[in-house]
């Protein structure tokens, strides 16, 4: 292992990591055209995970019935299979309550970091936790003040957004990795 934390064999992984900078990049550019499409991907997604969280919860329930938490576990379990159920059934009435769901994220996160920004008002970089924080409580309103028509976007946007913004970020790891490694 090398002193800086890079394996010795980092030579073959910046290809790999290039790879899936230019996978991320061209998907968040694809969803960035199409966030319409995007949107109906991310939710329908989010349905498969649910629905296989759910029969893996009511799995599991079944295999432990003698336990306290059986009808919890169960309860959740079948909550899942049926949230799971109807986002993959018809993904544009799921991306609503997704849509709203995001927003009170933005809302609540831009109003926790404004928080934080007031107590660290005499700390030199206050102000930009501030923006930050009021940046995403005004997302959250928009979002809000647009549903249901956001809906059938922002989550295809938001997706884009954070593909593009990975893929930058692992071609920069890969470009390092790159670097280090000619350098060993």
């Amino acid at each position: 292992m090398a002193g800086n934390g890079v394996s010795e064999n980092s030579g073959g992984t910046w290809t790999w990591m290039a790879a899936l900078a230019i996978i991320c990049i061209a998907g968040g550019f694809l969803a960035l055209i199409n966030p319409f499409g995007a949107t109906l991907f991310a939710v329908t997604l989010a349905g498969w995970v649910f629905l296989i969280q759910g029969a893996l919860q009511v799995f599991h329930a079944f295999r432990d019935r003698d336990w306290a938490g059986f009808v919890w576990s169960l309860g959740l379990g079948v909550l899942s299979l049926l949230v799971g159920f109807v986002l993959v059934a018809d993904p544009l009435a799921g991306a609503i309550p997704l849509t709203l769901l995001v927003a009170v994220l933005f809302l609540v996160t831009g109003a926790a970091k404004t928080m934080f920004a007031l107590s660290l008002k005499p700390v030199s970089g206050w102000v930009w936790v501030l923006a930050s924080g009021l940046i995403s409580a005004a997302l959250g309103i928009l979002i809000l003040a647009g549903l249901p028509a956001t809906a059938t976007t922002i989550l295809g946007l938001l997706l884009g957004i954070e593909l593009v913004s990975n893929g930058v970020l692992f071609l920069f790891v890969a470009l390092g990795m790159r670097k280090l490694s000619d350098l060993q």
